[in-house]
This record gives structure tokens, sequence and C-alpha cells, in this order.
């Protein structure tokens, strides 16, 4: 890799080269996002693999779910690419819903997808992941790769130390998550790595409409508005 390219790559080692001055565009990121999502209301963050395919069982279950969610009074929040994160915003969209991307940049290119009817663009993964978090009433995960699971471990540390309000962090289908689950069980839980309460965070389901109820239990039993984290 080009060294040039490559010291552009790298965001966070640039402070080390003394430029402060990075400081004002990550201030000004912040203030582009809460300004932007402030008054968007109830919504749940969306994640999945970029490179699920339009005609998988996944990338239409995000469709079907999104829809439902929208027809009861949320808002969609994804990453703003491809895959389950471009499922989700048509999903919002097609129900006329407030569909939210929140795109990264990246050194090889994620295009933003067209769906989306509120969008933002992020150069810093930690500024994005804060709006992913401050304005959802739920996180719903489908089947990913590792930035899926950046995400679900990410919601889950902020409930389990109450850095932000209880939310609940659903995963949709169990074939795909019960390993995960399984592991989580047999070796944090039974090794009291974590409580069964830190467990208790993760819900698993393969229903669209139980994800609709536990997001509209959740939701009801919290003040809404906008930014409630």
């Amino acid at each position: 890799m080009n060294k040039l390219i490559e010291a552009r790559q790298y965001l966070i080692d640039e402070f080390k080269l003394g430029e402060s001055w990075r400081l004002f565009k990550i201030i000004g990121e912040f203030v582009d996002g809460v300004e932007t999502l402030h008054d968007i209301g109830p919504a749940v963050s969306m994640f999945g693999s970029a490179r699920m395919r339009e005609d998988s069982d996944h990338y239409r279950a995000a469709v079907r779910i999104a829809e439902m969610l929208v027809e009861n009074g949320f808002a969609i929040i994804t990453g703003g690419g491809g895959g389950i994160m471009e499922a989700g915003n048509k999903g919002a969209a097609n129900r006329q819903g407030q569909s939210v991307g929140l795109n990264i940049q990246l050194p090889m290119e994620q295009k933003p997808n067209p769906y989306a009817n509120v969008q933002l663009e992020f150069k810093y993964f930690f500024i994005r992941k804060v709006m992913f978090v401050k304005y959802a009433t739920a996180y719903v995960i489908m089947p990913g790769g590792f930035g899926t699971m950046d995400e679900l471990f990410e919601a889950v540390t902020l409930i389990q130390t109450h850095r932000v309000r209880p939310m609940p962090v659903i995963l949709y289908n169990s074939a795909y998550w019960c390993g995960l689950i399984d592991w989580i069980s047999s070796q944090l839980l039974d090794n009291s790595m974590i409580s069964e309460g830190d467990l208790a965070i993760l819900k698993m389901t393969d229903s669209p409409r139980e994800i609709v109820d536990i997001v509209k239990a959740a939701d009801s039993g919290a003040m809404r508005g906008p930014g409630r984290n």
C-alpha cells in the first residue's frame, strides 16, 4: 500500500502527528449528527451484513421487519450502505417512514444506498456509533460479520455498564446466533464473567412480529422523545 494512502487510512493514529485541529472536525461531525437526528422520534437501529444480496432470505426479512416497525411508529437507522443496511432503509422507505442512513467513509468506498431519506456521512467510526446508540429505542441485529459483532457488543456493554438506558438487543435468526448465545452462556456466564441479567439483555427470535412486540413494549416503558440515551 502506498505510504501516503496508508497514513491517511489509519485515522486513529493521526493525533500522534500533533494534528489537534482534527478535534474540530470531530466536533463538527457530532454537531451535524445531533442537529440532524434530534427530532427523529423513536427509532430502531438495524445492523447486518453489507454483503447480503437482495435475493437472500435475510435481506427480505430485513425489509419486512423495517416495514412493520415503521407501521408501528418507529424510524429506521442503518449504516447507510448495502446489504442489510439497504434492506432496512428500503423497508422504511416503502412505508414512507423515516429512513436514516449513517454512511461511513472507507478506503474501499461504501456507496450510500438510495433508500435513506435522511443521510449523514461520517469520517470517524466512533462518532457514527454514538449516533446509532443515542437515538435508538432498540437494536435489531441481523446476521452479519465483524462490523455487526462490533455494534452488537458495543450496545450490550453500554447497557451492562449503565452508560445508556436499558433497551432490547434483538438477534434475528436463531440458527445463525444460537452458537454465539450458547458460547456466551457456557463460557462467560458459567465462568462468572457476566451475570444472568447481562445475558438477558440479548433477545433471540425468528419472528418479525415478535421483534415489533419487543420494541413496542420497550418503548412504552420509556419516555418517548428523541435522543433519550
